[in-house]
């Protein structure tokens, strides 16, 4: 399926303030594209790419005094096939982890292990290692918190959705993501665009997304807490610890979003 994605997204300062963004699609879908991908500005300022630690394509610019308009829009072919779902994964022992993969068992800034691991013991040291204790993981979250845009906040943690029990879906992907490493499982956070096209019926305003990947079995399997079931047409733009490595938009100065517009949808023309 050939699908239609983009952003339209408008920041007011008072002050010229640098930007950092993960606004790109990830390069490990560049091959997907058919057609050019380009991050427009309106005033037109100089923007400069970089690909950080965990592959991201970032981009450097600087935002005049009054505000940006930052936009994009590309077709990009995608098998639009459900999540894999491999029931017999296993979980692998910690001696035989890659290295590189050790970092995503680790607390991070939104996910404080230390915090949540006997929560996590309690609550599935019973359950079979392996795809199971991942699905247990995602089930009990789908269920234990409410989707709420008013219950967000950029400071909230695992800690605080665990005991709040209402958020958006990064927070979901924030506790799942903890209570996995907590049991052991590396677990890595990742955000990019998610349509409604593989449901009966338009779910909410469209918005990016966040899901997560757990390391089973020697590679990296997609799960989401929000939604609990496989999903068709993700694409994938950043991937990090949590969301403080893979944030969309990263400003050094007070800045007001006045403008948030995302669409994704089947590109029936090409």
């Amino acid at each position: 399926m050939l699908i239609r994605a983009g952003y339209d997204i408008g920041l007011i300062s008072e002050q010229s303030v640098p930007m950092l963004a993960n606004l790109s699609v990830h390069a490990s879908r560049n091959k997907d594209l058919r057609t050019a991908q380009r991050i427009f500005t309106t005033p037109d300022v100089p923007l400069y790419d970089y690909v950080d630690s965990f592959g991201n394509i970032c981009t450097r610019l600087t935002m005049p005094a009054g505000g940006i308009t930052v936009s994009s829009g590309f077709v990009i072919e995608d098998p639009f096939e459900p999540d894999p779902v491999v029931p017999g994964a296993r979980q692998m022992a910690l001696a035989d982890l890659p290295d590189e993969v050790l970092l995503y068992l680790l607390g991070s800034r939104y996910c404080e292990t230390d915090r949540l691991t006997e929560v996590a013991w309690g609550l599935f040291g019973h359950v079979p290692q392996g795809w199971s204790l991942v699905q247990a993981i995602v089930a009990y979250v789908h269920g234990h918190i409410r989707f709420d845009y008013m219950a967000a906040r950029p400071t909230k943690t695992a800690w605080d959705v665990f005991h709040e029990r209402a958020g958006v879906c990064r927070d979901f992907a924030h506790l799942a993501i903890t209570l996995c490493r907590c049991m052991n499982i590396p677990a890595r956070y990742c955000t990019g665009y998610l349509g409604d096209m593989d449901l009966p019926a338009v779910v909410g305003v469209m918005d990016f997304s966040a899901w997560f990947e757990a390391y089973l079995d020697g590679r990296w399997y997609v799960f989401d807490a929000r939604h609990n079931r496989p999903r068709c047409g993700r694409i994938l733009m950043a991937r990090g610890r949590d969301a403080a490595d893979a944030a969309l938009t990263t400003t050094f100065g007070p800045v007001t979003l006045s403008r948030f517009d995302i669409y994704t949808d089947e590109d029936r023309l090409g």
